[in-house]
C-alpha cells in the first residue's frame, strides 16, 4: 500500500477524521454526486479510485461514480457521520466562487463606482455569502480581500496564521468591495479609509462582521474580522494559563485597587486576556467600566464606552468622565500616551482597580514603556500590581496529533531550558478537523511578574532591565520561554511554535 492508501490492515474501515483526502481525487467527483450518494472521493491508488462510503454495496452509486469519474472505483467503508462532515470540509465553495464573478460584467473605465442597484447583483451576494460562510467553516477570525496586479487574492487568518485560500478574477474586485461597502453602511464612492460593521445569518447562527477598507496602489483593500459572540463567554482557564499562574493572577484580580498590565505585541491576545479578566470579577458588587476602540464584544452588567475621537472621546477624555460616575473597576483597551498614563495612575492610587494592555516586549518591558510615557518611578510601584505578558501559540491538533523526530534547533532550544534530551515531540500530521495545518485552536504562552518589595526598591532606586529580570525570576516568575517548553512537554504545542512565537517575535 502506498502512503496515501486509506486501507487499515483488515481492509474494512478505517477513520476519515484523521486522513488527508487526496485534492485530485476529489476533482473527479462533482459535489452533487457527493451529497447525492453520501461519498467522498479518498485517493487514487494504482490507477484506481477509492470511495468512501457507508454502503459499499450500493451498485447505483458505483455505476455512476465510475462513469463520472471514467476511473475503475473501489469502495471502502466509512461511517457516515465522518462521510457527511468530510464532504463538508473537503469541498470548498471557491469554484462556486469563481462561478458566480465570470457572470460579472469588466467594470467601465467611464464610472468611478458601481450604482446601489448594480451592488445587490445577485451572482456578487452569492459570492460574499460563500466567501463568508468558508471563512466562519474553517474557523477564521479575518478574511483580507486583496487586489494585486493581476488578480484578486483572498486570505484567511486562521489560529494567527494567514492562509492563502482563493485567486479570483479583478472583475471581481469593484462589485466584491462594492458589496461590503453597502452592507457595512459606508459610502460605496468614498475611497478614503472606512470602517464598518454587519451581520449575517451563517449556518444557522448570526455572525457579526467589523469590516476597514484603505486604498492601495492597485486599489481598496478590505479587511473582514470575525466576531465569534462565544468569545466574550471565555474563562480564564480556558486560554491556557498555568496552575500556579492562573491562581496568582486571580488572587490579583481581587485586589480592591491598583494597576494590572497585560503586555505583547499586536496579535498576542492580550484583549484577549482582558476580556477573560472582566468575565471573572464580581459585576453584581462591584461597578465596572471599559473604554474601548473599538468595543467588540458586548458584557452584561458591564458599561462599556466607545472611544470617539469625532464626539470629543478619547482614551484620556473618556477617562476623566468615567472617574465621575463611582467606578470600582476600569479597563482601558490600550495606554498609548502620556494623558491616558496618568490618568490611569492616579485612578489607580485613588482606589480603582484598573486593568489595561501597553505594547511591550516584555513583562519587564513593560515598566519602561510606562516610564516612558511620563509616570515617574514613585507612581508605578505605589500603583502596579502585575505585568502579565504573553504570546499565543497553535495547539497540536488533538485527533492527529502523534510523535516525531524534532530538528536538532528544537531540541537544542528545549534541552537548554528543560534540562533534558529529548528528540521527538507532538506534532500534527494533517486532518479534517485541523484543515490538514496540524493545529487547532491557540494556547497563552505568558509570564507574570508580580511586584514585590525587592522590585520596587530596585525600581526605585534606577535599577536596569536585567536587574529587574533577575529579581523577578528569583521571586519565582515562571518566564514565558519556560512556559512554552512545559506546554511542549505536555504536548500542548511544539517547539517550532516557540520558536516562532517567543523568540522570533520577542
Amino acid at each position: 500500500m502506498g502512503a496515501t492508501d486509506p486501507r487499515t490492515e483488515d481492509g474494512i474501515h478505517f477513520d476519515l477524521n484523521t486522513y488527508q483526502v487526496q485534492p485530485k481525487a476529489l476533482n473527479l467527483v462533482p459535489m452533487a454526486i457527493a451529497q447525492k450518494y453520501n461519498v467522498i472521493p479518498l485517493a487514487i491508488v494504482d490507477g484506481v479510485l477509492q470511495i468512501g462510503m457507508a454502503d459499499s454495496r450500493n451498485l447505483l452509486a458505483l455505476q455512476e461514480l465510475a462513469a463520472v469519474s471514467k476511473m475503475r472505483i473501489e469502495p471502502i467503508t466509512v461511517p457516515a457521520s465522518q462521510i457527511r462532515q468530510a464532504i463538508d470540509h473537503n469541498y470548498r465553495a471557491y469554484g462556486e466562487i469563481q462561478k458566480q464573478f465570470a457572470s460579472v460584467a469588466p467594470p467601465n473605465a467611464s464610472t468611478t463606482a458601481p450604482l446601489a442597484e448594480d451592488v445587490s447583483d445577485a451572482p456578487v451576494v452569492r459570492a460574499l455569502d460563500l466567501i463568508i460562510s468558508e471563512a466562519v467553516k474553517s474557523r477564521s477570525s479575518d478574511i483580507h480581500i486583496e487586489p494585486q496586479r493581476d488578480r484578486l487574492r483572498v486570505r484567511y487568518r486562521i489560529d494567527g496564521m494567514l492562509h492563502e485560500t482563493m485567486s479570483l478574477p479583478l472583475t471581481a474586485h469593484a462589485p466584491l468591495l462594492s458589496r461590503i461597502k453597502v452592507m457595512s453602511n459606508m459610502d460605496i464612492a468614498d475611497h478614503r479609509p472606512q470602517d464598518g460593521q454587519f451581520t449575517i445569518r451563517v449556518r444557522n447562527q448570526d455572525v457579526d462582521i467589523r469590516v476597514a477598507t484603505i486604498n492601495t496602489i492597485y486599489g481598496e483593500m478590505g479587511s473582514l474580522r470575525i466576531l465569534d459572540k462565544s468569545f466574550a463567554a471565555r474563562d480564564l482557564s480556558e486560554l491556557g494559563f498555568t496552575g500556579d499562574t492562573l491562581e496568582q493572577y486571580h488572587e490579583m484580580l481581587k485586589s480592591p485597587f491598583g494597576m494590572i498590565l497585560v503586555t505583547g505585541p499586536t496579535g498576542s491576545g492580550k484583549t484577549t486576556t482582558l476580556y477573560a479578566s472582566i468575565n471573572s470579577l464580581d459585576r453584581k458588587g462591584r461597578k465596572v467600566v471599559t473604554i474601548e476602540d473599538p468595543v467588540e464584544y458586548r458584557f452584561p452588567d458591564i458599561n462599556q464606552i466607545q472611544v470617539n475621537p469625532r464626539a470629543g472621546i478619547t482614551f484620556a477624555n473618556g477617562l476623566r468622565s468615567i472617574m465621575r460616575h463611582d467606578p470600582d473597576v476600569i479597563m482601558i483597551g490600550e495606554i498609548r500616551d502620556p494623558d491616558t498614563a496618568e490618568i490611569a495612575t492616579q485612578a489607580a492610587l485613588v482606589g480603582r482597580l484598573v486593568l489595561s494592555s501597553v505594547h511591550a516586549n516584555d513583562s519587564v518591558g513593560a515598566l519602561f514603556r510606562i516610564l516612558d510615557l511620563g509616570i515617574g518611578p514613585f507612581l508605578i510601584s505605589a500603583t502596579l500590581r502585575c505585568v502579565v505578558s504573553q504570546r499565543m501559540a497553535r495547539r497540536v491538533c488533538p485527533r492527529c496529533r502523534e510523535l516525531a523526530a524534532a530538528p536538532l534547533e528544537a531540541q537544542v532550544a528545549y534541552s537548554k531550558e528543560m534540562g533534558e534530551e529529548v528528540t521527538q515531540f507532538y506534532h500534527g500530521r494533517g486532518c479534517n478537523l485541523c484543515a490538514n495545518t496540524g493545529y487547532f485552536g491557540r494556547t497563552v504562552i505568558s509570564e507574570m511578574m508580580i511586584m514585590n518589595e525587592e522590585l520596587r526598591a530596585a525600581l526605585l532606586s534606577g535599577g536596569d532591565a536585567d536587574e529587574l529580570r533577575r529579581l523577578a525570576r528569583k521571586s519565582g516568575m515562571v518566564t514565558m520561554w519556560r512556559d512554552g517548553m512545559i506546554k511542549v512537554k505536555a504536548g500542548i504545542t511544539t517547539p517550532a511554535e516557540i520558536l516562532r512565537s517567543i523568540l522570533y517575535t520577542g
